[in-house]
């Protein structure tokens, strides 16, 4: 993997800072010592979607890698769009290193879209790596698409999307859905993605998507064996922030193609501004570990160093992208980077969205 992948998810300028993420780590402070710990990395989602399969590659890798070995165990505590696990971890977390949070699109978006239920405040963390990462929609074949060459079929079908929520990240597909001008009925309240994908193996829903670690490692095989049809992936950006076809499923063509295919033009409007900005905080920024608020420099620095253990670590880099896919995690300057850009929006985005919601979907933030 090269520091390329990481770029063409780097919308907002950041090439240069995070093509320095791996090269200027500031020296460690060592006299942490984890031996005999147990970490708890709290997943506020359920298990076998993206952020679960992501966390459960990782955590490995992060044991050896800590100072002391300590156990690193995944916790899931789903519920809220990802807002009752990541609220427990404000409240009860201790700045000691043992309690790490991973959030998602799926945190960021009820925080950025100003959700009552968020009793959370990014800018009280620390993130000490984030991992970006693509995602993708399918279909079931009993919708009568084969394939993409098939999108016209869908048009005029009553479609049905398990959902955890409007404010979760599955805003990108509702946005993107909407865009395309698909009839879809959200049944919220899933856990998390892998809920939904579920929901779609049991014939309960013929639309979904997943992040791409989880669709490399629990979608695959049913394309493979024939009961769902990839359609389109989100794509990723490059430094001049364009959408490009994601390297980690090249044949896959993007929203943008596929509007064109749709409806003889490329997209543009509102909708559309909706759809990249919140692709850009769902997908570049997607994943973060984070430290409680008071946690020290030194702990900190002692994650953010272990996390650039991790990265180098040769068993790491062969197994990384069969897991989870073409897209570097990153740590330093590259973290920072990416952390303000996930966790800020444009006002006038943020009252379309919420319009949209409330008048279209009859979503009210906090229901």
């Amino acid at each position: 993997m090269s520091i390329k992948s990481l770029t063409r998810r780097g919308a907002l300028g950041l090439f240069a800072v995070a093509s320095a993420t791996f090269t200027l780590g500031a020296p460690a402070q060592a006299q942490v010592d984890f031996a005999g710990q147990t970490i708890e990395w709290i997943i506020p989602f359920g298990t076998g979607g993206g952020s679960d399969t992501w966390a459960r590659f990782n955590a490995p890798f992060l044991s050896r890698h800590l100072p002391g070995n300590p156990t690193v165990v995944v916790v899931n505590e789903p519920g809220g769009g990802s807002t009752r696990g990541t609220n427990l971890f404000t409240q009860r977390a201790r700045p000691d290193g043992l309690t790490i949070l991973g959030t998602s699109g799926s945190t960021q978006f009820p925080y950025l879209l100003g959700d009552p239920r968020v009793r959370y405040e990014y800018q009280d963390w620390s993130v000490v790596m984030i991992g970006p990462t693509g995602g993708v929609a399918y279909v079931s074949p009993s919708t009568g698409v084969e394939s993409i060459d098939d999108i016209a079929e869908l048009q005029g079908q009553r479609l049905v999307y398990a959902s955890q929520g409007a404010t979760s990240l599955d805003l990108v597909p509702m946005l993107a859905f909407n865009l395309l001008g698909f009839d879809v009925n959200y049944v919220f309240g899933f856990g998390g993605r892998g809920d939904g994908r579920l929901a779609f193996e049991r014939g309960e829903v013929n639309i979904d998507y997943q992040t791409s670690s989880a669709f490399i490692n629990n979608v695959t095989p049913l394309v493979e064996e024939g009961t769902a049809v990839p359609l389109m992936s989100w794509g990723v950006l490059d430094e001049d922030g364009n959408p490009q076809r994601d390297p980690t499923f090249p044949d896959l063509p993007i929203l943008e193609e596929v509007y064109e295919m749709v409806h003889g033009e490329a997209p543009s409007g509102p909708m559309y501004d909706a759809y990249k900005a919140f692709n850009t905080a769902g997908f570049a920024a997607q994943k973060m570990v984070v430290l409680p608020e008071g946690a020290s420099d030194e702990l900190i620095e002692t994650y953010r160093q272990a996390w650039r253990d991790v990265f180098a670590d040769p068993e790491y880099q062969e197994s990384f992208e069969a897991a989870l896919g073409s897209y570097e995690q990153v740590t330093d300057a590259g973290a920072d980077a990416l952390f303000r850009a996930g966790t800020t929006i444009d006002p006038e985005v943020r009252a379309m969205v919420v319009d949209m919601l409330t008048t279209e979907y009859n979503v009210r933030l906090g229901d």
